[in-house]
């Protein structure tokens, strides 16, 4: 089995693994000012993609000339489908060249087989299975077999606890390699109840002194997952942007949420804003829920303009805020860049680990449970200390271990 990483080395980002230069696992891109994708030329026959996120889908419907079988769970077809159109629609409407076009998007559709986590398949020579990754609704880890009977298993994204909107991962197939994230290797995240409750808290505070609150949240899993814990302490916010719109695909795969009918309340108890209903609210001790994360483009930014002198309100940020966006910025200087004007943000700035990856312990922990099992040989990657994992997992485990340069091709 000869594999060749594509992205996601030492850094986060456009995850793309080859397998004998036939499968491929995920196919994403780096998003930014200058979008990164793979690297080297592919012609994969087959793509397994691991779950939505641009990061790991979002370069997959430039491959369709070659007309590949695209293989993922349904949630993620779903939701990966979204966010390509939704990209596709951005750089008609900015005038910039989209990196595919509707054609190629309407073959990525026709192209996709939908199989659900827990049915073994055969696919261009290789026995595979999607194991549940925990990550988001759909996530999938890939277990791959070939001729030789030589096993492969890729994390994709992976969480191992429990979140209110989805259960961990818990099984985990042997395996002679393993192919591992490494997000938050060195970093341990807090306990999820004690970042629930200075949450709420921080909310009520706010509320409690006639202040509103923005939350910025990735579209898909974040928001979900914020309205579900709101609901459960009896704040029924506003919510708006492409989140509701992955609400609405994630009700239709029920057998993905861990408890789908807190989910539907949740929503049934928020009000749904759109459109021109967003200047018309009223932002009077209200709690607002809204694309984007970082604060970069989406609805957020029009809920600031609004609130962005009012030293009683709040902008709770709810996940990483990469180097470079607004949210950053706005952690950093207190200031972020809103349709080409500075703005100095009086509300006060919070950020809470609400983070959809295994922290260090638990990361370390599964790859213990792999090698004690059999795992002969770790690779590290989606990261930004790759290789200090690796050096880990040597040291610590005895097992050898390597963080992959980009474009580096091993035989196994």
């Amino acid at each position: 089995m000869e594999l060749e990483f594509k992205g996601a080395c030492r850094e986060v980002g456009r995850s793309a693994v080859l397998i004998d230069e036939k499968i491929m696992m995920d196919y994403g891109v780096s998003p930014g000012e200058h979008i990164k994708y793979p690297v080297n030329g592919s012609r994969p026959e087959a793509i397994l993609v691991s779950h939505a996120h641009i990061d790991h889908s979002g370069a997959v419907p430039n491959l369709m000339d070659l007309e590949p079988d695209v293989y993922m769970t349904p949630p993620t077809f779903d939701l990966a489908h979204m966010l390509a159109k939704d990209t596709l629609k951005i750089a008609e409407r900015e005038g910039e060249m989209p990196a595919y076009d509707s054609i190629e998007l309407s073959k990525f559709a026709h192209q996709t087989k939908q199989i659900d986590t827990g049915v073994e398949f055969h696919a261009h020579g290789y026995d595979l299975e999607f194991f549940n990754a925990g990550h988001i609704p759909g996530a999938a880890a890939i277990h791959v077999k070939d001729k030789e009977n030589k096993s492969l298993f890729y994390t994709g994204d992976i969480n191992t606890s429990d979140t209110r909107l989805v259960s961990g991962a818990v099984e985990f197939p042997d395996a002679d390699v393993l192919i591992t994230e490494s997000t938050y290797f060195g970093d341990e995240h807090p306990p999820r109840k004690e970042v629930e409750k200075a949450f709420i808290d921080s909310v009520f505070d706010t509320l409690n002194i006639g202040g509103s609150v923005i939350v910025p949240a990735f579209a898909i899993g974040r928001t979900q997952e914020l309205l579900m814990l709101l609901d459960a302490h009896g704040i029924r916010p506003f919510v708006d942007g492409m989140g509701v719109q992955a609400y609405k695909i994630m009700s239709k795969h029920p057998e993905y949420i861990r408890n789908p009918t807190h989910l539907k309340r949740a929503f049934d108890n928020a009000t749904m804003v759109a459109g021109r209903k967003r200047d018309g609210l009223r932002l009077e001790s209200s709690v607002v829920v809204t694309t984007a994360g970082m604060l970069n483009g989406g609805p957020v930014l029009r809920y600031i303009s609004r609130l962005y002198k009012d030293p009683k309100s709040k902008i709770i940020l709810s996940g990483y805020q990469v180097e470079g966006t607004n949210g950053r910025m706005a952690l950093d200087t207190g200031n972020i860049e809103n349709d080409g004007v500075i703005q100095h943000l009086k509300p006060k700035i919070e950020q809470y680990d609400f983070s959809a990856h295994s922290g260090d312990k638990e990361l370390k922990q599964m790859v213990k449970d792999f090698c004690d099992r059999g795992t002969q040989r770790v690779f590290t990657m989606h990261g930004d200390n790759c290789e200090g994992f690796a050096d880990w997992i040597k040291e610590e485990i005895g097992v050898e271990a390597c963080a992959p340069e980009l474009g580096e091709r091993f035989t196994i």
